[in-house]
């Protein structure tokens, strides 16, 4: 009896061993499971954290994409403007270099024309001096060449129409100078201190009827003018420029 009770407590004492074994183990493992338990909320706890982090940053990359797309699309408006704007000033620098182009071809034209009438007033003198010679009564006078004579050369005492013969051989002369200038015009007065300008128009036209009639000029390039002279009587025949004609040109070259 002793003997099965001995036995019986020894059968209690094994199982009660195994049991606190066991029960260690349990609590050795639901240690172990709550600290695993423990790392993984962690690592989820830092996941979330981290996904925050990266949907903060996500959004910030997208609001930073979104002002740089805004800003490009400004961008691009503002170079296709300056393209835009670019290309109306180079049209606008090309039509101004154009106009400049031709309105300098226009003063080009004018000056040439100026110039030319100058070098047509020094030739005229100087086909003058050659031909009536160096003591002629010859002047120059803002590109007008003026022949002039006393009055009483032409006519006795200055008086009537009736030319002398001496004074032919210098219309005669005068003529060869005109007629070597055709496209200048002519004037023909006739000055005298008495003023009687009926008399001193008849003059001038008496010499204008030579200059047309015996030699070859002319007559729609001469004016007659009778002229009071002050305390001057003469004939002057004037060669100057068609400034009809230069002022004509110069309005349609000014026009265009």
């Amino acid at each position: 009896m002793i003997k099965l009770l001995f036995c019986s407590t020894l059968f209690f004492a094994g199982i009660l061993n195994i049991n606190a074994q066991k029960k260690s183990d349990l609590i050795t493992q639901n240690q172990e499971l709550k600290f695993q338990l423990d790392s993984i909320k962690g690592i989820v706890n830092m996941a979330k954290r981290n996904e925050r982090i990266g949907l903060n940053k996500a959004d910030e990359l997208q609001k930073q994409v979104t002002e740089l797309q805004d800003a490009n699309a400004t961008l691009m408006t503002n170079l296709n403007s300056f393209a835009a704007l670019s290309s109306q000033n180079s049209e606008n620098i090309n039509r101004t270099l154009a106009t400049l182009e031709r309105k300098e071809a226009q003063l080009k034209g004018i000056t040439n024309a100026v110039a030319s009438n100058d070098s047509t007033a020094v030739m005229v003198l100087t086909r003058a001096k050659q031909t009536l010679g160096e003591n002629a009564k010859v002047s120059v006078n803002e590109g007008t060449v003026t022949f002039s004579e006393n009055l009483d050369f032409f006519f006795t005492n200055g008086l009537g129409v009736k030319v002398n013969p001496e004074s032919k051989t210098w219309l005669e002369n005068v003529a060869k100078v005109l007629n070597a200038n055709p496209k200048s015009m002519i004037t023909v007065a006739s000055l005298n201190i008495t003023g009687e300008l009926d008399a001193a128009l008849a003059q001038a036209a008496t010499i204008a009827s030579i200059l047309i009639k015996d030699h070859g000029v002319s007559g729609d390039r001469i004016n007659v003018i009778g002229k009071d002279g002050g305390l001057r009587e003469s004939i002057q025949i004037k060669v100057q420029p068609d400034y009809k004609a230069f002022y004509d040109m110069a309005k349609g070259e000014v026009k265009n």
